[in-house]
This record gives structure tokens, C-alpha cells and sequence, in this order.
């Protein structure tokens, strides 16, 4: 009896050894809505926009730039809305120094974009032929940046892989990937380093895996379900691991920069916080999500959640090995440690609940988690169809990541919204509500001690939006797309935005409420009929707008500001066909 009672105070012992070692587990039943908050960031604190190369540059085909996955899938009938491609887009590669004007006078921190590795590396082999042209197109924009005082950050890849390594190789599926990318950064590195000191690796690897490997949707188009999306995450987090390394051991030393990544995550908030179900479903989300990278760089290895899921749903397939590729004790710890600090996008929040996939459904990521996605019908939801506007659930993440991973240094590398009107309002008065919202969520964060340094609005210009084409527009600046210059517009959210960063944040209740009023009134109905003109919409597009406002659930109720112009540019429209 003494001997079983020993046994068991040793066991309790042990239970709350191991409950304390646990006890920066991130306080899941504790969801904290606070009042909105005025303050200032700390000093210092760092204010941009951000860009990526195939979404802003055009040129896809100028100046000996190689083909990359995107032109190659934005160029097949039926993989975008409208068959729209990024051949063209922004014109960025010609009007750089425009945008950077743009930036100066809302002055900008820093700007994050990303480099073609098709433009400099038309081949993707650095042994072969380095484009000199695209090297210069680099060194001229990050000169004038620096000249005008705005830090570069530079993206190694944002999604645009030289289309020959895809034939090739098979691209992320294919472990040679690993040394080629590192080949492509160190030559970044050696061109650009003694200038860019803020380098990420890889732009939402989650998006180039499942997106690109297990659904489809974007580039290169492969739906291998179940193993895909899992063997492409896995050569990304080494070739990120290789790429960390070589700047270690190379660069660092004399070039004194950061080597980060940038992983996008949704918030994941349990139906129920009191139900220990919902709770493990809505980390486990979460650990899907961005612990799928995040945590191999940090702790050596996978979350251990989904070494079991997809390790037990893979046993129930008669699989004689998991699906969830394995590192080896080598790799772990070449892999551990390799963030200099975390970059995260976040944009959107989810309800997280448990349910059941039996295996017999096929083998997906997405039955691997064993959950299901909600939202609640009374989120704003502007644009995007997967963007709701949900601004607690930003500090929310924030938090977590400081529990979960020793508080790293963070820097914001894209939050925003779009919109999804057929004309764009320049009075984007849900942008500038967005911002305000998710920007003091940010500020509570960092009250409640999360390490974030800076913050990019994304994005500085409206560009092409992936699959969805120039449909979706997040851009704080409206591009005419119609018209061969592209020329930039203001929307008021930019004027908004630049008083957040001439402010450092919100200073008093009184100044705050007045930035909004002080933003529409810069964006005049001339200079939306201006930009309405321009985008040549016509009398058809027009009735069929007005045709499809039924479907209120599906766009954003326009202002009566704007209702007003799209009538004006009807009857402006009727008088001079009849004039003509």
C-alpha cells in the first residue's frame, strides 16, 4: 500500500512538473473585446506597404525575364477570372520610380516587394545565365528607395518559380529545389545585400503547398491530395533552413542584415471556449496553419498534432508510412533556430469547431484536421468571399505567437482588405475602418508585451490578384488597368494611413475621428468620375450592376456618395451618345 501511494505522489509530482512547464500554453478561455484604445507605438516602430513582383511588375516578358509558373498558368484558359493574366498588371517595371514618389509623400518606413528569381535567373540556374538587365531593375529601385529614405524589405519568393525548374525538376516536389533556391539567394545576396539588410525567404509557403500542390487554384495547378501539399512544405522549410545558413556563414558577418519568412495565418477561435473539443480544434487549426512552418524553425520539428493526425488517418488508409514527410535528427536541428524574426500576414479570422472525417473520404489536408470552419453572418465582409473583417482575432494571433514561441521578434508583412464592387469607390470608408480596427488591435499587442516591430498595409497599389484576376482589389492606391499607362489614383484610405504614421499610431479621440472626415474630403466626386472615365466602364457594365444589386449579401452596399457618381456617369453617358 505504502509502495502504490509512493508511486502515485510520484506520479502528481510529475503531472504538475509538467503543467508548470506548460503554463505559457496561450489562455484559450480568455477573450478579452476591449474598448478601442488611444496611444502612440513605440519609437521607432516601423510604417510600409507592401508589393509582389508577378502581382505589380508586368514585363513579363521584357528585357530577357524567363517564364515563371504564373505566366505559364495565368496564360491556360479558365485558371483565372476573366482570363486575366499578370503580363502587364501595374507596369511597376517601367513606373517604379512613380511608386516610389507615392510612398515618399506618405512617408513610408519601408516597402516590401519581392525579386523575380525568372527575371534575374531566366532559367532558375545560376550556372547557366544571370540576366543582367533584371539585376539592374533591382539595384535601380533599391537605390531610389534608399535615397528617399524607405527601407527595402526584400521577398526571395513570392510564388513565381522559373516555369523551366516546374518542367524540369516538378518544382516543389522535387528535393533539388533546395539547392537551386539557394543558389538564387546567395546571388541575391552578393548583388544586393551591402544595401537590403530585411530579407524574407519565402512569401506564405501554407498558400504555395496547398494552393499550388493539393487544390490546384494557383500556380502550378497539381492536385495531388493528401501528399502534395505536405512534401512541397517540406523542401521549403529546408530550402529556407539552407538559405538561413548561407547568410550565416557568409554574409552576415560583413553585410550585418535578417534573414526572416513570411507566413500568412487566420485566427482560429473555438465555437465554444469552455469546450475542451472546440478549443483542441481550433489550435489544431491553428497549428496547420502556421505551425506547419513555424514551428520546425523554431522548435527543430512539426507540431506534434499533426504528426499524430496525419500519421493516424495515413495508418487507416493501410499506409505503411505517414503522409507528413519526416525530418531527421540532422535536419531538426540544422532546421531549429533558423528565423531571425517571424514575418506574419494575417487578414481574417474563422470559428473553429471538431468534426469527424472518416478515412474512407480520401486522403486530403483538409480531412487530416478533423475540423470545420464558421463564420458568424454579422462580420463585415467587404470583399474578398474569405475575408471578414474580424479585428480581435489579430491580437489574438499575436499573442499566441509570443506564447508559442518565445515572443520573437515580429514584423507585420501584410494585413489588409479588398474590395469587390464592379467600380471601385475612392471614399473606401471600410478600408480606413479596417485599418483603424486591426492597427489598434495591433497596438494592444504590443501593450500586452508581443515584440512587433513593424507593420505593412497591403497593398500600396491595386494589382493582380491571383486566380481572382483584377477582380479583387486591396490596394490603397486604384490602378486603371484599362488604360495602357496604369495610372495611380488615391483612395482615401491612403490619406487615412498616412496620418496613422504621422501620428505613430492614435493619439486622442477627438484628432482620430477627424482623419476619417479630413480623407473623404480629398477623394472629390471629380476625381471619381476622373477615375470612372478612365476605367472605361461602359453603359452595359453599368446596367448590369445596377442589375445584380439584388445580391446585396454579395457586395458591399455602395455610399450614397458613389451611387450618385455611377448615375451622374449614366446620364453623362446617355448625352453624349445622344450628341453623337
Amino acid at each position: 500500500m505504502m509502495l502504490q501511494q509512493c508511486i502515485l505522489r510520484t506520479y502528481y509530482v510529475l503531472a504538475l512538473v509538467l503543467c508548470i512547464s506548460a503554463s505559457e500554453d496561450f489562455a484559450w478561455t480568455k477573450n478579452e473585446k476591449t474598448s478601442f484604445f488611444y496611444g502612440t507605438f513605440p519609437t521607432g516602430f516601423s510604417w510600409g506597404a507592401g508589393s509582389s513582383a508577378y502581382q505589380t511588375e508586368g514585363a513579363w516578358n521584357t528585357d530577357g525575364k524567363g517564364m515563371s509558373i504564373w505566366d505559364a498558368f495565368a496564360h491556360k484558359k479558365g485558371k483565372i477570372f476573366l482570363n486575366d493574366t499578370g503580363d502587364s498588371s501595374c507596369e511597376g517595371y517601367f513606373k517604379f520610380k512613380d511608386d516610389i514618389t507615392l510612398m515618399k509623400d506618405m512617408k513610408l518606413n519601408h516597402y516590401r516587394f519581392s525579386i523575380s528569381w525568372p527575371r534575374i535567373l531566366p532559367s532558375g540556374l545560376k550556372n547557366e545565365h544571370i540576366n543582367e538587365k533584371g539585376i539592374k531593375y533591382y539595384d535601380d529601385l533599391i537605390n531610389m528607395l534608399l535615397e528617399n529614405k524607405i527601407t527595402p524589405i526584400v521577398t526571395l519568393y513570392h510564388w513565381d518559380l522559373p516555369q523551366v525548374l516546374q518542367e524540369k525538376y516538378g518544382g516543389w516536389q522535387n528535393v533539388s529545389m533546395v539547392n537551386h533556391f539557394n543558389d538564387f539567394a546567395n546571388l541575391c545576396f552578393e548583388r544586393f545585400g551591402n544595401r537590403v539588410k530585411y530579407w524574407i525567404t519565402f512569401n506564405n509557403p501554407w498558400s504555395v503547398a496547398v494552393e499550388g500542390y493539393e487544390t490546384g487554384e494557383h500556380a502550378p495547378g497539381l492536385k495531388l491530395k493528401g501528399t502534395g501539399a505536405y512534401k512541397a512544405a517540406h523542401h521549403i522549410i529546408k530550402a529556407h533552413a539552407k538559405v538561413w545558413h548561407t547568410y550565416d556563414m557568409q554574409w552576415r558577418s560583413k553585410q550585418k542584415g535578417l534573414v526572416g519568412i513570411s507566413l500568412t495565418a487566420d485566427w482560429g477561435e473555438p465555437v465554444d471556449i469552455t469546450n475542451q473539443r472546440d478549443i483542441e480544434a481550433a489550435e489544431r487549426y491553428i497549428q496547420f496553419y502556421m505551425g506547419w512552418f513555424a514551428t520546425p524553425l523554431f522548435n527543430g520539428d512539426y507540431p506534434q498534432v499533426m504528426k499524430d493526425y496525419i500519421g493516424r488517418k495515413s495508418g487507416q488508409q493501410g499506409l505503411g508510412a505517414s503522409r507528413l514527410p519526416v525530418f531527421s535528427p540532422q535536419e531538426k536541428s540544422y532546421i531549429k533556430g533558423t528565423c531571425d524574426f517571424l514575418g506574419l500576414g494575417h487578414f481574417t479570422t474563422r470559428y473553429i469547431t471538431q468534426k469527424n472525417y472518416p478515412s474512407g473520404l480520401g486522403d486530403s489536408y483538409f480531412t487530416d484536421r478533423d475540423l470545420a470552419e464558421l463564420v458568424d453572418p454579422q462580420w463585415p465582409d467587404p470583399g474578398s468571399e474569405w475575408l471578414y473583417s474580424v479585428p480581435w482575432g489579430f491580437r489574438r494571433l499575436l499573442n499566441f505567437v509570443k506564447t508559442q514561441y518565445a515572443n520573437p521578434m515580429i514584423y507585420v508583412t501584410e494585413n489588409g482588405v479588398s474590395e469587390k464592387m464592379l467600380c471601385t469607390d475612392l471614399c473606401d470608408d471600410w478600408r480606413m475602418q479596417y485599418f483603424k480596427d486591426y492597427i489598434n488591435e495591433l497596438l494592444k499587442a504590443i501593450k500586452d508585451g508581443v515584440n512587433v516591430k513593424g507593420y505593412t498595409a497591403w497593398s500600396l497599389l491595386d494589382n493582380f490578384e491571383w486566380d481572382e484576376g483584377y477582380s479583387e482589389r486591396f490596394g490603397l492606391y486604384y490602378v486603371d488597368f484599362r488604360n495602357k499607362n496604369k495610372p495611380r489614383y488615391p483612395k482615401a484610405s491612403v490619406q487615412y494611413y498616412k496620418r496613422i504614421i504621422s501620428s505613430n499610431g492614435f493619439p486622442n479621440q477627438r484628432e482620430v475621428e477627424s482623419w476619417k472626415r479630413k480623407a473623404v474630403e480629398t477623394c472629390s466626386s471629380s476625381n471619381q468620375l476622373l477615375a470612372l472615365f478612365n476605367t472605361g466602364v461602359t453603359l452595359i457594365q453599368l446596367i448590369f450592376y445596377f442589375s445584380h444589386m439584388e445580391m446585396v449579401t454579395e457586395i458591399v452596399v455602395p455610399t450614397v456618395c458613389t451611387l450618385c457618381i455611377l448615375l451622374s456617369a449614366v446620364f453623362l453617358m446617355f448625352l453624349l451618345r445622344g450628341r453623337l
